[in-house]
């Protein structure tokens, strides 16, 4: 199963259009959204995915994109901005389920806090992050700091049961 585009993706995409610049990667690409949009401002985007069948769809669609873990496959390669909407509800048997797209660990945070430690390495100077969670993901000011990084926040959007999140780190 692919990511399909929705509400956070929708979200997200509106930041990837302002921020967009240099060369991009697109972690956990899905469905290729935020590719196609940082495509619109540079041609250098590279999209990743842990999921082989997103990234033969992505590629399908004209976006250079790799099967990765997270940055396994990506050796010493550098980024102006990393893009991420990753997996950020923690697992439960009601709602949303268990699905891999979606959740992430016992509170939610944990693909979050592996991505945030490997990140750096793989920022330029003056590199930035826009990454996407909700209101049910835990710690995430805390993983942020823990891992010497500013943030801002972009924007949220509220829904009956969560607030979405998008913040900029540096």
């Amino acid at each position: 199963m692919i990511y399909p585009a929705d509400e956070d993706s929708f979200l997200l995409q509106k930041l990837v259009l302002k921020y967009t610049k240099g060369n991009v990667l697109d972690m956990g690409c899905g469905s290729g959204i935020q590719s196609l949009t940082a495509l619109k401002k540079t041609p250098s985007v590279l999209a990743v995915d842990i999921n082989p069948e997103a990234v033969k769809f992505c590629k399908k669609k004209g976006i250079n994109a790799i099967q990765s873990n997270l940055f396994e496959n990506l050796h010493g390669k550098k980024f102006d901005l990393i893009i991420f909407n990753p997996p950020y509800l923690p697992k439960s048997d009601n709602d949303y389920g268990n699905e891999p797209d979606l959740t992430s660990g016992k509170i939610g945070s944990e693909t979050i806090e592996k991505f945030l430690k490997e990140a750096k390495a793989h920022l330029n100077k003056n590199g930035k992050i826009l990454i996407l969670f909700s209101s049910l993901t835990k710690n995430i000011s805390k993983i942020i700091k823990k891992y010497n990084y500013k943030f801002k926040k972009l924007a949220k959007k509220r829904f009956f049961f969560e607030t979405l999140y998008v913040y900029l780190i540096w």
